[in-house]
């Protein structure tokens, strides 16, 4: 798949993408700091240093309005410009999102339009609702789980509004980093799961 639409989430052993408490100031929630501390790789040779440059080379990003809004809104620029697609319930005329993000309402529409505008590159998806949403859609091709060896016991998690239907993963590469395990899995579509 030539660009694939990957979530891209730092987790707890016990599925949390933030601690208790997350809200503007505290965006991480309560300790939910521990979960980026890989970053502290970011810019080395090693596997946190490769799958920080892979995330960056995406060419579009979908995040949802909670997220979009928790990152003040990336300032309209996640990275290197690329556009950003925000995933909300409601848009409000008056509310113009700053730089290259714009509000949308559809889920397939937003995997449409990421996809055209990425190019050949990968689509970048952040934040749980966004996640969701687009899983239960069929439009997640792969996740790029960053898993922490921690457990929050509280917190936000990543998959907890799925719904009964379950989900085929098959895990296509791990690499470990200090601190880190990057699991990567392609998502199976509904009609592989029969």
């Amino acid at each position: 798949m030539n660009n694939p639409i990957r979530l891209y989430m730092s987790m707890s052993l016990d599925g949390c993408i933030a601690g208790p408490d997350d809200r503007p100031g505290q965006e991480l929630g309560r300790d939910g700091e521990r979960l980026l501390n890989w970053l502290d790789h970011r810019e080395s040779d090693g596997p946190s240093g490769q799958v920080y440059r892979e995330a960056l080379a995406t060419g579009a990003v979908i995040s949802g309005r909670r997220t979009f809004e928790l990152a003040r809104r990336w300032q309209g620029d996640h990275h290197d410009g690329v556009p950003i697609f925000v995933l909300t319930h409601h848009v409000d005329a008056k509310d113009v999102p700053p730089g290259h993000a714009r509000f949308v309402t559809d889920v397939e529409d937003c995997a449409r339009q990421a996809r055209a505008s990425a190019g050949d590159r990968p689509v970048m998806v952040h934040g749980a609702g966004a996640a969701q949403a687009l899983l239960r859609a069929g439009q997640v091709d792969e996740m790029e789980i960053h898993l922490v060896p921690v457990l929050l016991g509280d917190g936000r998690r990543l998959f907890d509004h799925l719904g009964s239907d379950h989900i085929e993963l098959d895990l296509v590469r791990r690499l470990e980093g200090r601190g880190v395990t990057h699991l990567r899995y392609r998502v199976h579509r509904p009609e592989e799961a029969a």
